[in-house]
């Protein structure tokens, strides 16, 4: 039953979410399905976590930035999903508007991060092909370090004015945010006063991280290309860089497609249904969270070898203890693997 509205001298405190109520009746399949998602969100992010530690040949600048992306996938998909799974099986989904904005400043937080950690991971590529002599010079721990500064305070500035200007709206509407989580025009909606001010901050947004990191991203890539092009066949160290690069634009193409039109969808008022707006703003979550381990993974030689060597030395552990446990010596063919 929803609350009913407030006067204009009082705002909400408090608010529900309406997750997916098209398909009430069928809440316990959702369930699953997100239940499945967030267990291979955190066991794809954390093997491939494991693998880059494990391997010491991974240990470049590239591979921490693929660490650092695994840990902000993790962390987006732990920002939204365990109270969408309490929401879908136990109809728990009030919220209070302060857990709400903690929740709106996470989830954007760690979306704009990911976003800056993809420019990032770019420009090492452009550094590391177009400039390969001087990657070492420019790629420098200190230089590096600058990067991953410059990346939180960006994130934590831009997100901290939106989500200060949605915390000061006044709520004496409709309390029931049309969303799974706290998206930031499922909120702003609610408001009783004018939100023109809160529409401008979503757009600015959009320009400082869509408007700004693609096209740095794509003229990136496209000197990429120009160099591969104009390189001998036999260059076959440019020739894996660039496979490098079609697999990082595949993560990208991933989280800015849909990313863009649910953000888009809210702040310039595009008609979209809402079930499909909040499908919209959850998949650009989870799909970029599930299928970044699995692109690194199957297409990163390195990667792939990497978990070949660790799956070896696991089953020869394995084995040897099973021989040790029956009271046989390892073979000499043991030893030598």
């Amino acid at each position: 039953m929803l609350d009913a509205p407030l006067t204009k001298n009082l705002s909400h405190s408090s608010f529900r979410f309406r997750c997916f109520p098209e398909l009430q009746d069928r809440r316990w399949i959702l369930a699953l399905l997100f239940f499945l998602c967030f267990l291979s969100v955190l066991l794809g992010n954390s093997a491939l976590l494991y693998v880059i530690r494990r391997v010491a040949r991974l240990h470049s600048p590239m591979y921490v930035l693929v660490s650092l992306l695994c840990v902000v996938d993790a962390l987006l998909a732990s920002a939204i999903l365990p109270n969408m799974l309490l929401n879908l099986l136990f109809d728990w989904s009030h919220v209070s508007l302060t857990g709400c904005l903690i929740q709106m400043f996470s989830t954007y937080f760690l979306s704009s991060l990911e976003s800056t950690l993809l420019l990032v991971m770019a420009l090492d590529r452009y550094v590391a092909i177009c400039q390969p002599l001087r990657y070492a010079d420019i790629m420098s721990s200190s230089a590096f370090l600058k990067l991953l500064v410059f990346a939180l305070l960006r994130s934590v500035s831009i997100m901290s004015a939106l989500v200060v200007l949605a915390g000061s709206l006044w709520f004496c509407g409709s309390n029931v945010i049309q969303h799974c989580y706290c998206d930031h025009m499922a909120l702003v909606r609610l408001a009783c006063v004018s939100t023109q001010r809160n529409q401008a901050a979503g757009l600015a947004v959009i320009v400082c991280f869509v408007g700004v990191d693609i096209p740095v991203i794509f003229f990136s890539y496209v000197k990429i290309v120009k160099v591969v092009v104009r390189a001998a066949a036999a260059s076959e160290e440019r020739m894996k860089a660039l496979h490098t690069c079609s697999t990082h634009l595949m993560v990208m193409v991933c989280f800015y497609l849909v990313g863009t039109i649910a953000f888009l969808s809210g702040s310039i008022n595009i008609p979209i249904a809402t079930g499909i707006n909040t499908l919209m703003g959850v998949a650009y979550i989870l799909i970029p969270a599930t299928v970044n381990p699995i692109i690194y993974g199957v297409r990163t030689k390195e990667i792939r070898r990497g978990l070949q060597r660790m799956f070896q030395i696991s089953a020869l552990k394995v084995s040897s203890g099973k021989r040790l446990t029956s009271g046989q010596e390892p073979t000499s063919l043991t030893l030598q693997k």
